[in-house]
């Protein structure tokens, strides 16, 4: 089942994030430790990520992906792209079979498999709209037919206020998006369950399905450098201790993950998970999660 129906049958579903091999990484390495969770999640996203000039050919791996039957989820972002660049991407992804697209329009995003920030920045919806309706009228947008009309499943990434109100701006940008097509919301990492409610709440008007993202904090210290180097109060004080004063680091990181997956079962209708370079140990924490 692709994503798109399993959000559309109210399913809680389940996604995860990678990066693009680059350089001498061995592409196989990552299907090996994928293989491990196959059936398990509904969708694998691969961000666009540049590391010291080296870029990942993330729509290779797409195709990579839909080859060894993973649904495939292609991130991109409008800010350094115009009309014909974002046009050739998304038809490229098409070519490789991609049916899944997700923009952000958070400030920054913590991406694949290392502590790399990211900079998107506001999405253009106006540029993204212009683009998408022409390719689903099977048109390039200077006029010219394509060889089908594409449709992509449409999901936007969101900045999930820390316990606040959610600012005007923000309900503007969703509703921005959801004018484009948005099938679904994308949060940034979630800790505390009780302010991620406060914004459910708010966002619950628009009748769109919102993803929580879910990072796994292996120790204390990656707890403290993402608050140090991303953005204060991530991860709340009380995650940061448990992580550092547990004798066995492995079960605190799992079961932080696990009460957290129990509560957004109540709250929203799925959960991205961003493993930081773990792939190969997400089977133990779907497991703790009681996810498939």
């Amino acid at each position: 089942m692709n994503l798109k129906d399993s959000l559309k049958k109210k399913k809680f579903v389940v996604t995860s994030e990678i990066q693009a091999p680059m350089g001498d990484d061995d592409p196989q390495e990552l299907i090996k430790s994928l293989n491990r969770v196959k059936g398990r999640v509904d969708g694998v996203s691969l961000s666009e990520v540049e590391l010291e000039g080296v870029v990942g050919d993330s729509i290779q791996t797409c195709d990579l992906l839909r080859k060894n039957r993973f649904n495939a989820i292609y991130q991109t972002t409008t800010r350094d792209k115009n009309r014909f660049q974002l046009q050739r991407d998304l038809t490229l992804a098409h070519e490789a079979g991609v049916e899944n697209l997700l923009v952000f329009t958070e400030d920054y995003r913590i991406s694949g498999d290392s502590l790399q920030e990211s900079m998107f920045f506001h999405v253009d919806s106006g540029k993204l709209s212009s683009v998408l309706d022409h390719m689903k009228q099977g048109q390039t947008i200077d006029g010219n037919a394509l060889d089908k009309k594409v449709d992509f499943m449409l999901g936007s990434g969101v900045e999930t206020p820390w316990g606040k109100n959610l600012p005007k701006r923000g309900m503007e940008e969703m509703e921005d998006m959801i004018n484009v097509g948005t099938g679904y919301f994308l949060t940034t990492p979630i800790f505390d369950l009780d302010q991620f409610e406060k914004f459910i709440k708010q966002v619950n008007t628009f009748g769109v399905p919102v993803i929580a993202e879910v990072m796994i904090l292996r120790t204390g210290g990656m707890a403290k450098f993402l608050n140090r180097h991303f953005k204060s109060g991530l991860v709340p004080e009380w995650a940061v201790q448990k992580l550092l004063k547990a004798p066995d680091k492995t079960r605190a990181s799992i079961e932080l993950f696990a009460d957290t997956i129990k509560g957004l079962k109540d709250l929203c209708q799925g959960v991205h998970i961003i493993t930081i370079g773990g792939e190969e140990k997400l089977g133990e924490y779907l497991d703790a999660a009681k996810l498939r």
